[in-house]
C-alpha cells in the first residue's frame, strides 16, 4: 500500500495547494493529512487523488479525541484530533501536535535521540498518546520534515508543501510504502516537480 503524507498546507482554499503536490502524490492509495488545515476544501481537492483522513484542528477549534470537527456548521468526518489506522499489519497514529513526556518541546529532527529515552519506554509513551500500540507516527505542526526510527517506532513529519521551516517557498510531502513485513518512508522535495 502506498500512502501519501502531507501536513501544514495552511492555505486559504484547495486551489492554493501547490500543483507539484498532485504530481508527487499521484498513484497513492490513501492520503493522510497531519493537520495545519485552514479549510476543508483542501481535503476535497486532495480527494481528487485518493481518499483522505486528517488530524488536527480547523479554524482554531479544538475537539475531543477521535471526534469529527465542526466545519462552518457541518461535520467533516475526515478530520479528528487524532486518528489510529491499520494498514498492511501496521498501526499508524496520525496527529498534528505530537507532545509526550519527557519531551518538553516540539518533536524536531534529532530531539527524540537527544533526550536519551530509556530502552523499551518510548512505545509506552506513544501508547499513552494514542490509547493503543502504534508502530508508525505521522505528525506535523513543526514545518520540519523528518523520518526517524526509535525503539521500533517510525516517526514521520512530511513538513509543509508551501511553508517549510517557516519559509514561504515550495516544500515537501512524503510517501509511506507498506507491505505486511516492511515500511519505508521517503520525503519528497516538491521542487523536483517544478515546471512539470
Amino acid at each position: 500500500m502506498k500512502i501519501g503524507l502531507i501536513s501544514d498546507t495552511r492555505v486559504s482554499t484547495g486551489e492554493d495547494i501547490p500543483q507539484e503536490v498532485f504530481y508527487a502524490l499521484k498513484g497513492v492509495d490513501l492520503i493522510l493529512h497531519a493537520g495545519g488545515i485552514n479549510t476543508s476544501s483542501v481535503l476535497d481537492r486532495l480527494e481528487g487523488i485518493a481518499p483522505v483522513k486528517a488530524a488536527g484542528r480547523l479554524h482554531g477549534r479544538h475537539v475531543e479525541s477521535r471526534q469529527a470537527i465542526s466545519i462552518e456548521g457541518a461535520s467533516d468526518n475526515r478530520i479528528a484530533e487524532q486518528q489510529v489506522l491499520k494498514a498492511e499489519g501496521h498501526t499508524i497514529g496520525l496527529v498534528n501536535e505530537l507532545w509526550f513526556e519527557p519531551l518538553s518541546d516540539e518533536v524536531l529532527p534529532g530531539i527524540i535521540e537527544a533526550h536519551h529515552i530509556p530502552d523499551k519506554t518510548l512505545p509506552k509513551l506513544i501508547e499513552g498518546v494514542f490509547g493503543t500500540t502504534i508502530d508508525i507516527v505521522v505528525f506535523g505542526r513543526t514545518l520540519y520534515a523528518m523520518i526517524e526510527e526509535h525503539q521500533g517506532i517510525l516517526f514521520i513529519n512530511p513538513g509543509s508543501p508551501s511553508l517549510p521551516k517557516s519559509l514561504r517557498k515550495l516544500g515537501n510531502v512524503a510517501v509511506l510504502n507498506l507491505t505486511s513485513g516492511t515500511r519505508e518512508a521517503e520525503i519528497i522535495d516538491l521542487s523536483k516537480f517544478s515546471g512539470t
